[in-house]
């Protein structure tokens, strides 16, 4: 059985950790253009994520190369936050959602290292891609599969202005949950 003053030592510890990592992310990380000699230390943090398949929909086995071909070849840009220590935080792409009469949407897949999640390099990468967007000429932007499982993303597109324009049933197949919905999200950016 753990006593109170143990259960408080514990929870002041759990504040402490979360106080520092806060400290260490108290100023954003720099968000630049990703270029190809980025890329080993960005498919280190990626990779992961697309191997647990459960946000994007890409192959949980995708290769380093044809996730390079996704992440960076195909997008118009790619970007990389990166904290004051010089790690890789985050990263993001915009490119075009669609071609032709489509174009003047952009879209953009985002994301944060685990040690980084929680503490606003997401929403700052967000902000940045909007600026991106609208400096680049795009109109509005689009998120095509947001899986209705990851409710911290569905949180923070809204809170940053991002309406769910549609639900897709079944659309995503999780790997631990099978199918469940994704979201369509757009925002007017002029």
């Amino acid at each position: 059985m753990t006593s109170d003053v143990s259960r408080g030592k514990a929870k002041r510890h759990s504040l402490a950790t979360t106080f520092t990592q806060r400290k260490a992310f108290s100023r954003m990380p720099q968000i630049r253009q990703l270029f190809d000699a980025d890329w080993p230390k960005t498919w280190e943090m990626i990779e992961p994520v697309f191997r647990a398949g459960d946000t994007f929909p890409y192959p949980s086995d995708i290769t380093m190369d044809d996730a390079f071909d996704i992440w960076v070849s195909d997008p118009a840009k790619s970007f990389l936050a990166v904290d004051g220590a010089g790690s890789v935080v985050g990263t993001y792409y915009l490119k075009a959602n669609q071609p032709g009469q489509g174009s003047h949407v952009c879209t953009c897949g985002y994301i944060v290292s685990p040690a980084a999640r929680g503490v606003g390099v997401a929403s700052a990468m967000c902000q940045h891609s909007q600026r991106e967007a609208i400096a680049e000429g795009y109109r509005a932007m689009q998120y095509n599969l947001v899986v209705a499982t990851n409710t911290n993303a569905l949180r923070l597109w809204q809170k940053l202005g991002f309406d769910i324009a549609g639900t897709l049933p079944d659309a995503f197949d999780h790997p631990q949950l099978g199918y469940v919905d994704a979201h369509v999200m757009y925002k007017q950016l002029v």
